[in-house]
């Protein structure tokens, strides 16, 4: 990963996506900050600074998915930027999005896009906080034929989803830890 590419990944987050105060997370738990990485993935320079720097991490860690993918919303950003970034640097990786509930019509399929049972995967998730949407993310990848050889969150709120995806057999990889914004507020 580049240096520069991750400081300015912190920077972004700082700028957009990071606030304190009061916040009621999706796990139902209270927070005094809250990450909202849209708002940083959805950016035009986050896009190529995200693609890149997932790239580079999916490949440091010696991972050649078919394709990567995870719960739509958060994930869908991240896993754009990530196929863009791999065709922009000639090693295309493909992208998919997990639906919230399978569609009730047409294929009735819950993953959509670039997959196919067989695919080996990488499954994404924008921030980590209990680990649920990632695993259930999971699930679906392998309910569909899919083989999951890692995670990756962009950011890792360091509340505990890090571990209960490693305790369900699975590798995480992280871009940011949430520690590493709070001293880089200071």
């Amino acid at each position: 990963m580049s240096a520069t590419d991750r400081e300015r990944l912190i920077a972004l987050l700082l700028e957009r996506s990071f606030r304190v105060g009061d916040f009621v997370l999706s796990s139902g738990a209270r927070s005094r900050y809250y990450v909202d990485a849209r708002t940083t993935t959805t950016h035009a320079e986050g896009q190529a600074v995200v693609g890149r720097l997932g790239l580079a991490a999916i490949r440091d860690a010696g991972l050649r998915p078919a394709t990567v993918g995870g719960l739509t919303l958060g994930a869908d950003p991240v896993a754009y930027a990530i196929a863009h970034a791999s065709w922009i640097a000639g090693d295309p990786v493909n992208a998919f999005t997990v639906r919230k509930e399978p569609k009730t019509h047409g294929t009735g399929k819950r993953v959509e896009g670039c997959f196919a049972a067989g695919d080996e995967v990488v499954v994404i998730e924008d921030t980590v906080t209990t680990g649920g949407s990632a695993l259930k993310a999971i699930q679906a990848v392998e309910s569909e034929g899919g083989t999951v050889l890692a995670v990756l969150a962009l950011v890792d709120r360091e509340e505990g989803g890090r571990e209960a995806i490693e305790q369900a057999g699975y590798r995480v990889l992280t871009l940011v830890r949430v520690s590493e914004l709070l001293s880089a507020m200071e």
